[in-house]
């Protein structure tokens, strides 16, 4: 195997890669048995105004289900260890303001780090995991994911375009929208 090749797997519930390094990253689906822990995950104070609380987050998973739309959250870990959050969206069922390439389309609705495990690379793991998932299009076709993050977090705009997502000079609110063609 050449250095930096990795091996995926991706199945009900568990989304694996394991790299040369033997990091272990795994997405595992947001269950009442890691509920909590998940919950307990924040990013540092000053980026905060870049993304809810993963209360939150799973909240408004739990009301996107109830009212008929498809939710996927996930726990990023490291092994056993819960380092961040992630959720897939698809469609955008009556969302009256959403922007015009939701229709139809995958939504990486929210990616988080926790504070403690930030600048490891999990983020982008996750990130190359989640694609992976998507890109078995386990809600129905689609020709595009996308997502939205505030015009100031450099950071993510950065990892996002690193990965081949592009501005299309749409806003969701007050977030800049980005696509990345499947």
């Amino acid at each position: 195997k050449e250095a930096g090749q990795s091996r995926e797997r991706v199945s009900a519930g568990l989304v694996t890669l394991q790299e040369e390094r033997h990091m272990d990253i795994t997405l595992r689906r947001v269950t009442h048995a890691n509920f909590g822990e998940l919950a307990d995950l924040a990013v540092r104070e000053d980026q905060r105004e870049f993304v809810a609380s993963n209360a939150v987050s799973i909240m408004e998973a739990y009301t996107t289900l109830v009212e008929g739309g498809v939710a996927l959250p996930f726990g990023i870990y490291a092994g056993d260890t819960p380092v961040g959050f992630l959720m897939i969206g698809y469609d955008c069922l009556d969302w009256e303001d959403a922007p015009a390439v939701a229709r139809g389309a995958y939504c990486l609705w929210r990616l988080m780090i926790d504070a403690r495990y930030q600048g490891r690379g999990y983020g982008r793991h996750a990130l190359q995991q989640a694609l992976s998932y998507i890109r078995t299009f386990p809600c129905g076709p689609s020709e595009h994911c996308w997502l939205s993050y505030e015009p100031g977090n450099l950071t993510a705009k950065r990892l996002y375009e690193s990965f081949g997502f592009a501005e299309n000079g749409q806003m969701d609110g007050n977030e800049v929208v980005a696509v990345l063609h499947l």
